[in-house]
């Protein structure tokens, strides 16, 4: 068996382990080691490449950022800033048919603003906004659907871990794929938007409609939420001005959001140590799917089979634009069956090469963006897709009223508003990368 066929069975291999129920993380590492070991046929050989994987990848200084942010999203969680964003979004929008729903998405990309996580953002906009999306009428598909979507705004707008991930692993500048999320990220809010004032005019008895709040009521909800736009002008500002790195502006991030939540007594001893706690165990478990995904992807280097994919799909003729689609397809595929950093870290180092080779009239660092948000997307579209949609479970646990078939139901048309984006996306590549040129 050649290395490139031994390469090729290693992923039905890694697949039927994970059905297994066994962590994608030990799946990634076993079959990287095991199939490190036939290619080398040395253990020791094997033994002295992951010693020196290990500290390669936990040295990387980009990897601090990740819990950093995980920090920042749990001292958020405790600091009480999501009832405040949904109280003013509610204020400006809760008078609109869909009102209430459309609340829920713009506190949801606010909350994504400081968070970074998709389900942290689920699950914390699910206890402030599904109570009052019930308590007004809307109906159970329309109430968790939204809240679903909303939650996948968590890894799109910018600060968002798996940006972080996306960027170490394409060697792409953190700041600029930041700048480069920042427009999709708000073509999607919007684009929810539009869905639910459609859903609603097609199902009118979906959702019910708030008095208009008089201005200065709206106003005074709005400067309610000025922690938020702070610390968001801090952390983005200050990469961007250049006053901190990336890095160093996770960790003032941290601090803010810290000092928020203990100014309103959300943070006492027990639960700054259960935040710490949360944020080490979540930390551990990327970092364990980072070190898999490590070794799986040595692994495959060493078998040459992703250069040789790029060199196969070269030598074919096909256009760039067909290959995109075929591969954002099989996105759309695994994200139904994998969880969205599993199938980033495993999918991207086998992808970006092969569509690397391609011509689309970018240069090399704007096709790593471009496609990087692209990615990023139909992983997101991921999060609220049958059968392994995170977000759906995360809100459907919440609403224990409601059938998982409604909560799929509901979020159909939020799925058919992010394709819509995808093709958009696609289509202009300056929505992804007019940010970056303006301010590089």
């Amino acid at each position: 068996m050649t290395n490139i066929e031994i390469g090729l069975w290693s992923f039905p291999v890694l697949l039927a382990i994970i059905f297994l129920r066994i962590p994608i993380g030990l799946a990634m590492l076993a079959v990287g080691f095991g199939g490190t070991y036939i290619v080398n046929g040395s253990t020791l050989m094997t033994m002295g490449q992951l010693k020196h994987l290990v500290f390669g990848t936990f040295s990387n200084y980009s990897l601090s950022i990740i819990p950093l942010f995980l920090l920042m999203g749990q001292f958020a969680t405790l600091s009480g800033m999501s009832a405040g964003l949904f109280k003013a979004a509610e204020a400006w929008l809760g008078h609109r048919k869909g009102g209430v729903a459309m609340s829920a998405i713009g506190a949801c990309a606010g909350f994504g603003a400081i968070c970074g996580s998709s389900l942290a953002t689920a699950a914390t906009m699910g206890q402030v906004a599904l109570p009052e999306l019930r308590r007004y009428g809307y109906s159970g598909p329309l109430a968790t659907g939204a809240l679903a979507a909303g939650g996948t705004l968590g890894i799109l707008i910018p600060p968002s871990v798996i940006l972080v991930i996306y960027a170490i692993l394409t060697e792409q500048n953190i700041a600029k794929l930041f700048a480069a999320a920042f427009i999709p990220g708000i073509l999607a809010a919007i684009g929810y938007m539009i869905t639910i004032a459609i859903y609603v005019r097609i199902v009118p008895e979906s959702g019910g409609v708030l008095e208009r709040k008089p201005y200065g009521e709206r106003f005074r909800a709005l400067i309610a939420v000025w922690p938020v736009i702070v610390i968001f002008l801090m952390v983005v500002g200050g990469i961007y001005l250049g006053i901190f790195t990336p890095t160093e502006a996770a960790a003032v991030g941290a601090a803010g959001t810290g000092i928020v939540a203990l100014i309103s007594r959300g943070l006492t001893w027990k639960k700054t140590g259960e935040a710490i706690l949360t944020t080490a165990s979540s930390t551990a478990m990327i970092f364990l799917i980072v070190l898999g995904a490590g070794l799986f992807n040595s692994f495959l280097a060493l078998t040459q089979l992703p250069q040789t994919s790029a060199q196969w799909v070269s030598e074919q003729g096909y256009s760039p634009w067909f290959v995109l689609t075929v591969v954002l397809l099989l996105y759309l595929v695994f994200g139904c069956v994998m969880d969205s950093l599993s199938m980033v870290l495993l999918t991207v180092p086998i992808f970006f090469p092969i569509m690397s080779a391609l011509d689309f009239g970018l240069t090399p660092t704007e096709f790593g963006l471009w496609f990087g948000i692209l990615v990023l997307i139909v992983v997101e579209v991921g999060l609220i897709t049958p059968p392994v949609g995170m977000n759906l479970f995360v809100i459907n646990s919440m609403a224990k009223d409601i059938p998982i078939s409604q909560t799929f139901k509901g979020t159909f048309p939020f799925v058919l508003a992010d394709l819509v984006r995808v093709v958009l996306l696609t289509m202009f590549p300056a929505l992804t990368l007019g940010l970056v040129w303006l301010i590089y």
